[in-house]
Formats: structure tokens, sequence, C-alpha cells
């Protein structure tokens, strides 16, 4: 089996692609694989870490300014990349592209529909993304991380809900294992916070605030994740205000979390942002939430995926625009003091999971026909 994988320029797109990859050498060592993605773009550090090989095109993303001189570089930039894809694809034959979107994936899912190879695409938002939509009418099949993405496409009859790759690697983490790793009370409530690995000024200026207003309430323990960017700032100003002395060994600040998933299997409640593979491994592991979605996103796709969690019971929205210390303390504090709404809410986020989403996604490449059955 010879499979091309195509996608990039964030980790929302890299990470679920890598997940999958890993499954497919982990039940066929024999699979041939090989990632295309952007020049510059993240992925030309992740992808080849992981141990898999890469190939990359000079393609570009729309602006969000736009002037005729970036636009034509753009256009000029897909012409030649899509030319280069088709190279790509004729030397190393595959049976598959699969492509996670990004405008990285465009030029191979392009030159693969070409030459009637199978394309096969995976959405992780529920809004989708520019080339998914683009592409989606052409596809063999389009597998979805949430059922509320269907309205959103356009053809129906080549939509699969699979769920987010990246939940596969998380649904096994024991929580009584995880605690223990993170020497972390068995028993005390635990509530995780964190902005993505390069954290959030305003969700760390909210939960600075936070913990001076509930260094009173010895009820539950915390660990916080600034992002490297904002670490020194946050524990500067929490030592001034003597809260590590306060919380004793209830509160743990770090500056990035090596293994996230193993911090949110040990966790009761999470304060997070609502990208795609956060939500992923929130609802593989059932784990309620409160999310905070970066509003600095293409097509406000975080304030979406919140929504469609909120709707479902799974999490507490509230926007950055509206957030404060107090705002999150009450919220925390009302969560943890009612136990059977934080139960409710696991079970709800559980419902929305896909633990074997790469699974479903494998059997769609070795069981072509349409009645595949998803687990």
């Amino acid at each position: 089996m010879r499979i091309i994988i195509t996608g990039g320029g964030t980790g929302g797109h890299i990470y679920p692609a890598l997940a999958l990859a890993r499954h497919i050498k982990q039940v066929n060592p024999g699979a041939e694989l090989l990632f295309v993605g952007a020049s510059g773009g993240m992925e030309e550090t992740l992808i080849p870490k992981a141990g898999f090989d890469l190939e990359t095109l000079p393609v570009r993303g729309i602006p969000r300014k736009l002037n005729i001189r970036l636009l034509l570089q753009v256009f000029y930039l897909m012409g030649k990349s899509t030319r280069q894809a088709g190279k790509i694809l004729d030397k190393f034959k595959p049976a598959f592209v699969i492509g996670t979107g990004g405008y990285a994936a465009a030029p191979l899912a392009v030159a693969a529909l070409r030459r009637r190879i199978k394309v096969l695409i995976h959405e992780q938002n529920v809004l989708p993304g520019r080339t998914n939509r683009l592409i989606a009418p052409f596809a063999y099949k389009v597998c979805l991380s949430f059922e509320a993405s269907r309205r959103r496409f356009i053809r129906h009859n080549n939509l699969i809900l699979t769920g987010n790759p990246r939940a596969s690697e998380v649904g096994g983490v024991v929580r009584e294992k995880a605690r223990s790793l993170l020497n972390m009370d068995p028993e005390l409530p635990f509530l995780l916070a964190a902005g993505g690995s390069q954290g959030a000024h305003v969700l760390n200026q909210s939960m600075m605030d936070f913990l001076f207003l509930s260094s009173a309430h010895k009820k539950f323990q915390v660990l916080y994740v600034t992002g490297e960017r904002y670490y020194e700032e946050v524990i500067s100003r929490v030592k001034a205000l003597k809260i590590p002395q306060i919380y004793g060994g209830r509160l743990q600040i770090r500056p990035y979390q090596q293994d996230m998933p193993l911090a949110m299997a040990a966790a009761d409640l999470m304060i997070t942002r609502a990208g795609a593979t956060t939500i992923a491994e929130l609802t593989a592991l059932g784990l309620p939430a409160v999310i905070v979605p970066s509003p600095n996103v293409a097509h406000n796709h975080q304030l979406i995926n919140a929504l469609e969690l909120s709707r479902q019971g799974a999490a507490v929205l509230l926007e950055e625009r509206g957030i404060n210390g107090v705002k999150l303390q009450q919220t925390v504090r009302n969560l943890f003091e009612t136990p059977g709404k934080l139960t409710q809410m696991s079970e709800n986020s559980k419902k929305l999971g896909h633990p074997r989403a790469s699974e479903n996604i494998y059997s769609l490449l070795v069981n072509q026909e349409s009645g595949v059955r998803i687990q």
C-alpha cells in the first residue's frame, strides 16, 4: 500500500495526519507513506522529527489582506506547486492521497484528481476549511470529526463520520497512573488550564486573577500551563502575590506540558482553547471543559467548535471578550461544587468522541465498498 498524506500550515492539520500515519504503520508495517506539505510550514519540523519522509511545495495560502501582487503570486505558486505535485505522484504512484486540509493540501489533491487517484480528505473542525470545501465534491470520501459538519458540504453521499485521528492516541491513558506521574493528589479535584503551546495573553491575565481569587478555596488542585512566551511574566506576578506559598503542593505552573494528553487524562476539568486537536482529545477522554475560543483564527472556527460542544452539553463556553478572573472563578467553582453536572458533561463529551478514529479511516482504505462499517 502506497499512500501520500498532504496538509499542513498549522498543527491542527499536521497532528491528525501524523496520528493516522502512525496507526497505518502499526497495523501495516509494509505500507509506504510519503508526506507532502508547504515549504516553510510547521510540517518541515514536525514530520521529519516523527520519522516520516517529507516533500515540500512552494504553495502559499491566500493572505487575509489582499492586493493584486500578492494574489497573482499565490496563483502562480499554486500552479507551480500543482505541476510539482504531479511529478511526485507520477514517481511515487500512490493508491490514495489523504488530505488533512490547509492550503498545503490543495496542489496534491488537484493533481491526484486529474490522474484519477482516489482522494480522501479529513476535516477536523465543525466549519470546513476552504481547501476541503473545494475538494470535497470530487473526493472518494470526506471524513468528518463532527456530525454537525454534514450540512456544510454540497455533496453528502461521500461524507462519513470517523472522528479525528488524534483521538486514537489519547483514549487509552489511565487516570490514576496519569496523576501519579504528574505528582498530583489522587483524591482532590484537578483543574488543568492551558492556552496552547505559545499561551494566550488574555487567558493568562484572567488565570492569574483566578488563582488569587481562588487561593482560599483549598478543595482543588491546579496545573497551569502558561505557554513559554508568558511564563516569566506569570511566575513573577504570582510570586509577588505569594500565590505559590498559599497553594503549596496544590499548584504547579509550567511553561509547557510535554505530554498534554497525560495531563488531560488526570484532570477533572480543563480551561482551554477550541482548536481541533484539543477538541478531539477532550472528547476522546470525556473531559469536561471551560472553553475560551481564540478570536484570532480563520473564519472564527474555534468559536464554532466551542458552540457545538456547548450545545451538546460537553463544555461551558466563555468568549474572550467577556472573560476575567471573577468569571473564571465563578464558573469553575460552580462546576466543582456540582459534581453531578461534571459527570453529565463528561458523558456528553464521550458521546462526541471517536477513540477509534484512525482505525475508522484506515478501514476506508482497505475496504473500498461504500457500506464499510465505522466504529
